[in-house]
């Protein structure tokens, strides 16, 4: 059966929200936490080591309730349902959307086309781990006899983003090979890269589904013709293994059969680090490590699948996307870990929310008339507090964030990491509660500048009243970075079915391709 396809606007839930929100203008947030001591605890949700706080939003009880009420019109437990049952709910490439799949460690058949697929993942990972260890422990060697120091993944968008953003993120778990990524067609890129090599210790793991991706096969080529300058055609099986399902261009190319990992179609490119597309993940930090990452996943999608939406934290954190998107007229969100290792987070989650909802046809194929998508960008705290965290404080944007912290720090510097947190939380507060005309004044009182109060005071205030969710784990680990992905992943298909849109095609991407190979065979 296919999913409900039901304009959002149309709906009961939304007409009451739109009432409700004409009724929430002179809402505080400041005011709101005077009034019930207990607003932290009702709306805050724990799953195991994570925490999400988002009572430091523009919201009440009453809208929690209609905006469930909403997911409930829209039918969403029903398409959740479809969702992991292996539905074709990417309709226009007439897909299922099994990323989930990938990483269940029930029993429990997922059948594409009558035939079950949990057989092939696990033949898959097998595969993966025991390939990763092979060259992990030396076994595996190069042409002249070397151990591989040096693993370089050829891949752009799903293909990159997710795997190199999880190794940057994990380089704490990270053994002793060197990790390289290379996706750009900018031909500087791969030249960078390969200016660190030796092509006697390197592999090279080229990522592509169809083998024919313009930028991917065209730096393979590239590293390809430099790899030969010092080694034989015959080599190439030693240092070149293949994530794709293209089996004659891939022989073509050179690589050896028996290094072939395979992708499947009902595996979207931006969902795809927990497959194949991650053995250069497993490389990097070693099969258990990348086990790990999948299990934390598969904890949040348990999580999911049979929470109720008033404590399900991806349902939380979309319906209160909707809520700042669709009424507050909010076009973007910042994404603001307080942690160095996830500063690819916000380009890879860019990938994922905004190829995925920025659409503007209907699942009915009908133009929309409200607004879809979120514009999502970021960087890590401490050092955005020196960049845009003005712009989020005092411009004239609504700009509802995430902050994602952690408990520990990883080295243990307790000193650096008791400073990091005291501004984890001091942003969120500022954001909520501002500074009033008071304070102020008082402040330029005691500080010796009472003479300048009536001028400084109206730049010195801050409003407050901006929203922001804490998004709290004990440590960063490959298990709670799994939750944490997977969490956005499950925040990207609860918006997507209520704006009533088709989340997994990419159609916007391929003008600009198509119009770039005219551009080039013309040339």
């Amino acid at each position: 059966m296919p999913l409900l396809n039901s304009n959002p606007t149309s709906t009961d839930a939304w007409k009451k929200l739109e009432s409700h929100f004409n009724e929430m203008n002179s809402f505080s947030i400041q005011k709101a936490f005077n009034d019930d001591s207990e607003r932290k605890n009702d709306f805050s949700i724990t799953l195991d080591d994570l925490f999400l706080d988002y009572s430091k939003n523009r919201i009440d009880h009453k809208t929690m309730e209609l905006l469930v009420e909403l997911a409930n019109e829209l039918n969403l437990k029903d398409a959740i349902e479809k969702y992991f049952s292996g539905d074709t709910i990417n309709v226009t490439e007439g897909r299922a959307v099994l990323h989930t799949a990938l990483r269940s460690n029930t029993e429990d058949p997922i059948l594409i086309d009558g035939k079950d697929i949990k057989p092939h993942i696990k033949k898959t990972l097998r595969k993966m781990r025991i390939f990763s260890n092979k060259v992990i422990s030396g076994d595996w060697k190069g042409y002249t006899g070397k151990k591989i120091t040096d693993v370089v993944n050829i891949g752009i968008g799903g293909s990159d983003l997710g795997p190199d953003m999880v190794v940057e993120a994990l380089q704490y778990y990270t053994n002793h090979l060197n990790t390289h990524f290379v996706s750009n067609i900018d031909g500087d890129h791969v030249s960078e890269i390969l200016k660190k090599l030796n092509p006697e210790t390197t592999l090279f793991v080229i990522v592509s589904k169809t083998f024919t991706t313009q930028e991917t096969i065209t730096n393979a080529n590239t590293i390809k013709n430099w790899f030969l300058k010092s080694a034989s055609q015959f080599d190439i099986a030693k240092h070149f293994v293949a994530v794709s399902t293209n089996l004659d261009a891939i022989d073509a190319f050179g690589i050896d059969p028996n290094n072939v990992f395979p992708m499947w179609n009902w595996v979207g490119g931006r969902f795809s680090l927990w497959s194949a597309v991650g053995l250069s993940i497993s490389l990097s930090v070693g099969y258990d490590n990348y086990r790990s990452l999948l299990n934390g996943a598969e904890k949040m999608d348990l999580h999911f699948r049979n929470t109720s939406f008033d404590e399900n934290i991806p349902v939380v954190l979309a319906l209160l996307s909707v809520w700042y998107n669709n009424f507050y007229n909010a076009e973007s969100e910042a994404i603001l870990p307080y942690t160095q290792y996830l500063t690819k987070l916000a380009p890879y989650l860019q990938q994922a929310i905004m190829e995925s909802n920025g659409k503007s046809v209907d699942r009915n194929g009908d133009v929309i008339n409200y607004q879809t998508g979120t514009i999502v960008w970021g960087s890590t705290g401490t050092n955005m507090q020196h960049a845009f965290m003005q712009l989020v404080h005092q411009g004239t944007k609504l700009i509802p964030a995430d902050f994602i912290g952690y408990k520990e720090s990883l080295y243990g510097l307790t000193d650096h990491h008791k400073k990091l947190m005291a501004n984890y939380f001091a942003q969120m507060d500022a954001l909520a509660f501002g500074k009033s005309k008071e304070d102020v004044h008082l402040e330029l009182k005691f500080s010796g500048n009472a003479d300048q109060i009536s001028t400084l005071m109206p730049y010195k205030v801050f409003e407050g009243n901006r929203p922001s969710n804490a998004i709290l784990f004990d440590k960063l680990t490959p298990e709670s970075l799994g939750m944490l992905i997977s969490m956005y992943e499950h925040k990207i298909f609860v918006q997507g079915i209520i704006w009533n849109i088709f989340s997994y095609d990419q159609f916007g991407v391929e003008l600009g391709k198509e119009l770039a190979k005219k551009l080039l065979n013309n040339a």
